[in-house]
């Protein structure tokens, strides 16, 4: 198992510790999940995603999402089904899944659709108006600089 040393970084930087936690988390694998149910994350453009869950043989009933901590967990537990069935080859896999997806600061949850045995959860990056880059007007004292163009110095 690959391990990283972060103790170089908690010595020069503070804050960080979040960031190590998730590089750490990246790199053990999550043998529990095993795969199922396979997804995609698609980038809409720069402040949209979307995670795409393909969820074969579940009703949206059975759907779970939570988003706690900046975890979204996506989780299906399918309903007790009272018909006995006598399968000769069952290759549509219905066990119950739990799904986690770290979401970075400021990302939230827009909605969630279900269509065709996918489910879509749809995200967006809204920073505070605090942290939008914003424009400084510089003011004078009472003063209005021109530039004269033609004898090259200020009026």
């Amino acid at each position: 198992m690959n391990t990283i040393d972060f103790t170089p970084l908690y010595r020069s930087s503070v804050g960080f510790d979040r960031l190590a936690s998730l590089l750490d988390s990246a790199l053990r694998t999550d043998q529990s999940a095993g795969g199922y149910p396979p997804y995609n994350i698609e980038m809409m453009d720069d402040d949209r995603y979307a995670i795409s869950l393909a969820v074969a043989g579940f009703s949206k009933e059975e759907l779970d999402i939570k988003v706690e901590n900046n975890v979204l967990t996506v989780s299906g537990k399918k309903a007790d089904d009272a018909v006995e069935h006598r399968y000769l080859y069952q290759g549509i896999a219905t066990r119950t899944f739990e799904r986690r997806f770290n979401l970075a600061d400021h990302v939230e949850v827009s909605n969630a659709e279900f269509s065709n045995g996918l489910l879509t959860v749809r995200l967006v990056r809204e920073l505070p108006e605090a942290m939008k880059p914003r424009t400084i007007t510089i003011e004078g004292a009472g003063q209005v600089l021109e530039h004269d163009s033609d004898q090259g110095h200020a009026a």
